[in-house]
């Protein structure tokens, strides 16, 4: 047994055990938030982030990685370093991220805005923003979303000045940075993306809201220049409005879209019925109110949290994060446990993938059973969600490389600069807020919007791959083989790049 061989073994069995205690105390964490979840969650990611630190195993890693040449050693070894290496600062800092990060998490998972005097969940707010047509409602609607912002602001500025000190601590210039070096991701690269969609994108946008924001003004009896962001169907623009769409709600109505998404696994033969077994998919209180896959053990217990109503947007949710699922699910069994993880850029595209079948006139009419006068309207429908979609992504992401870049900037206007620019929404007059800190993902999911967007060329590039070699997605086995085969499989073995190349024969375009 070489040196290298050994190292990998013995770190692994010192880290599984932790990361299997830290998955399963998130997860308990965000199906009931309260104090005692919290505490056992930040015990958890405590004792993981110490081993992490160990400095004597992070200097064992970098010494056997510089040593080592190509293959799965040394591919293990580089994800042992990323692993180590985000965890190499004091014990105090470290702690206290750990703390702070539970903490803001918690909050969001508690909180629930005030419309009208009582309570909504982040559900019902949209529900109001996609149906009524009281203006002050839906005013007061949208504000109330933004009301989590103001708790933990002060926090998110926190969580990145201590990101960023161990990101310098480290040689980088920032977490942001320091993130996407350890993610295997070139910064050069992904702001020659960003920079490729906005000019693909920008035109288009422009000419498609400006028949949006007719419709509404119309809709609302007032001019488009009076068109505030409370006007349009989803708190942060991220969705399209019905004006600018197709509404399916109607057809989603008295569904099961649960049912719906486990029976369009299985005509992949990729069953995830042991999944939604596993799983909390219905909203209550104190519980988290979005949506996410957990691969708790990466040995076959893999969940999803949800807050499930039948309707389009939670088809796709349920579609998508069961696409996660089948991932987590597909790893080739004889992988070390190092090597039975995935990339998010490419788990990503297989759920945004799987999520966009919820618009798909194929499935639709073979799936969900829905008969549909014209599908050419959704061709339309999903142009329009990628516009949207793209444009705000080129907010969070940008964003967030001015919040590492200097968190105590006046990071509320630089927001509102940012969202008129690329979603050309005009801001509340004399609004001054922390609009921006209600997005969970800055504070949570940190430096991770760019992998949707990424996800989104991975999926067009894995569809077409699909189509070529087997005719079609929905209820074709054969598309669940070629995934299964060709990205599940191979888990973490390959760079992300890499194994999109091997996958569809040719490289990310």
């Amino acid at each position: 047994m070489t040196e290298a061989t050994q190292l990998i073994r013995e770190a692994e069995e010192r880290l599984r055990p932790l990361y299997l205690d830290s998955a399963l105390a998130a997860w308990e964490a965000n199906v009931v938030a309260n104090e005692e979840n919290e505490a056992r969650r930040v015990a958890a990611d405590v004792a993981l982030s110490d081993t992490l630190a160990d400095h004597e195993l992070y200097a064992r890693i970098v010494a056997a990685r510089d040593a080592a040449g190509t293959g799965p050693e040394r591919r293990q070894l580089d994800l042992l370093y990323g692993m180590t290496a985000t965890n190499q600062a004091s014990e105090a800092l470290r702690h206290r991220l750990v703390e702070l990060e539970a903490s803001v998490e918690g909050r969001f998972a508690q909180h629930r805005g005030i419309v009208r005097g009582a309570e909504v969940s982040d559900n019902e707010i949209l529900e109001i923003l996609r149906r009524s047509d009281d203006v002050d409602e839906r005013r007061e609607a949208w504000e109330a979303s933004k009301t989590v912002g103001a708790l933990v602001a002060d926090d998110v500025r926190a969580l990145a000045r201590l990101r960023n000190e161990i990101a310098r601590s480290l040689g980088h210039r920032d977490w942001f940075a320091f993130s996407l070096d350890v993610d295997e991701m070139s910064e050069t690269r992904l702001f020659d993306t960003l920079a490729a969609c906005d000019e693909a994108t920008g035109d288009l946008f422009v000419r498609w809201k400006h028949g949006v924001d007719a419709q509404l003004a119309e809709r609302f009896g007032c001019s488009t220049s009076e068109l505030r962001p409370w006007h349009y169907a989803d708190p942060f623009f991220q969705d399209v409005p019905a004006e600018g769409g197709i509404d399916l709600d109607p057809l989603f109505a008295g569904r099961d879209v649960v049912a719906l998404a486990g029976t369009t696994f299985s005509g992949f033969g990729l069953p995830t019925d042991a999944v939604l077994a596993r799983s909390d998919l219905f909203p209550r209180e104190a519980k988290c109110q979005h949506a996410f896959c957990l691969d708790v053990d990466r040995a076959g217990d893999v969940r999803v949290l949800a807050n499930v109503r039948n309707d389009t947007s939670w088809a796709d949710t349920m579609l998508h994060e069961l696409g996660h699922a089948a991932y987590d699910l597909g790893y080739d069994e004889t992988l070390p446990w190092l090597l039975r993880d995935c990339h998010l850029t490419v788990t990503e595209g297989i759920a945004i993938m799987m999520g966009a079948l919820a618009r798909d006139p194929e499935w639709l009419r073979d799936v969900a059973g829905f008969e549909l006068e014209d599908s050419r309207g959704l061709l339309t429908a999903h142009a329009a969600d990628a516009l949207v979609f793209t444009r705000w992504v080129l907010v969070m992401t940008h964003f967030e490389r001015k919040l590492y870049a200097d968190p105590e900037a006046d990071l509320d206007t630089i927001w509102w600069g940012l969202v008129s620019r690329f979603q050309g929404l005009t801001p509340p007059e004399g609004r001054k807020a922390p609009d921006w800190a209600a997005k969970i993902h800055i504070a949570c999911a940190p430096v991770y919007y760019h992998t949707y967007l990424y996800g989104h060329l991975v999926a067009a590039q894995l569809r077409a791959a699909i189509h070529r070699q087997v005719g079609g997605l929905v209820g074709r086995p054969e598309a669940g083989a070629f995934l299964r085969e060709r990205v599940f499989a191979p888990g973490a073995s390959v760079r992300w790049d890499r194994l999109l190349e091997q996958a569809t024969g040719e490289p990310l375009a």
